[in-house]
């Protein structure tokens, strides 16, 4: 009997005292708590923005975040004016819903690169909702074409609406929706392509290595040749940075910028001058 009320009051006491320290482990965290929320703010409104408005809203609507800026795009811009599409994108992304587009600041480096080398055979990997696809359509000379690859079937009808409500048709911009890395073997025996003047990569990054190596080996990049790669920093291409900067292929530049969209978290494009196989 003894022995069963000591049992009993010394887990009294040691529960007594278990409840006394956790509020004071939980002090003792409260300031590193603190200091990782404001640190990485900015990655938890990217969470906030990019999966969780996303998936509410797409519950509720029965939508895709594409087709929701289309609708948006549809009655706000203004048709054939690739301006006005661009702008009324950039709104709907920075203060209505968040999608991972090159964006405006970024942008302009894509801006510069068309203008100084006026490429005639664009290849694009990830053509998404098509921001890019019309950006890179506005600043291609006569005669010029861009092929660009998209992989999700919704995604891809959504593009096609957004290029062609920008007015270009078939003979600028041709769609294609197969993986990646089906097309690049292909491009000269299914699209008579000989020669790709520029490169631009902004789909899935684990595909930036393997891709590049089939463009390599494809034989259809030529002395100045351009890549340019999206998000090498943010959310990352490590592999693909560092194949660049080994293989003496290339002339690496990275472009330092922000994540489109979103203040606070850094990221970059890398550009590749190809200087040709030795």
């Amino acid at each position: 009997m003894l022995q069963s009320v000591s049992c009993g009051s010394r887990k009294f006491r040691i529960w007594s005292a278990l409840k006394m320290v956790s509020p004071a482990i939980a002090l003792a965290f409260l300031p590193l708590l603190l200091t990782l929320i404001i640190r990485y703010r900015y990655y938890f409104v990217l969470l906030y923005r990019a999966v969780l408005i996303r998936w509410v809203r797409d519950c509720l609507t029965g939508l895709s975040r594409e087709e929701r800026a289309f609708q948006y795009i549809l009655t706000h811009a203004t048709p054939g004016d690739a301006q006005s599409i661009l702008d009324t994108f950039d709104h709907w992304c920075s203060k209505v819903e968040f999608i991972s587009n090159i964006g405006p600041k970024k942008g302009k480096i894509l801006d510069r690169l068309l203008q100084e080398h006026c490429p005639i055979t664009v290849l694009e990997l990830g053509t998404h909702c098509g921001y890019s696809t019309v950006r890179i359509a506005r600043s291609l000379p006569i005669g010029a074409r861009i092929y660009s690859v998209e992989m999700d079937e919704r995604n891809a009808q959504v593009a096609e609406k957004i290029i062609r409500l920008a007015g270009f048709d078939e003979d600028m911009v041709e769609l294609i929706v197969r993986p990646s890395d089906e097309v690049i073997p292909r491009l000269r025996e299914d699209f008579g392509v000989e020669r790709l003047d520029l490169v631009f990569m902004d789909h899935w990054k684990r595909c930036y290595l393997p891709d590049l190596q089939l463009l390599e080996g494809s034989g259809l990049l030529g002395e100045g040749s351009i890549i340019l790669a999206d998000n090498v920093i943010f959310p990352g291409a490590p592999n693909f940075l560092r194949h660049a900067r080994r293989s003496g292929l290339y002339e690496v530049r990275v472009h330092r910028a922000m994540l489109e969209y979103i203040r606070g978290i850094r990221d970059g494009m890398a550009e590749l001058t190809f200087l040709g196989i030795k």
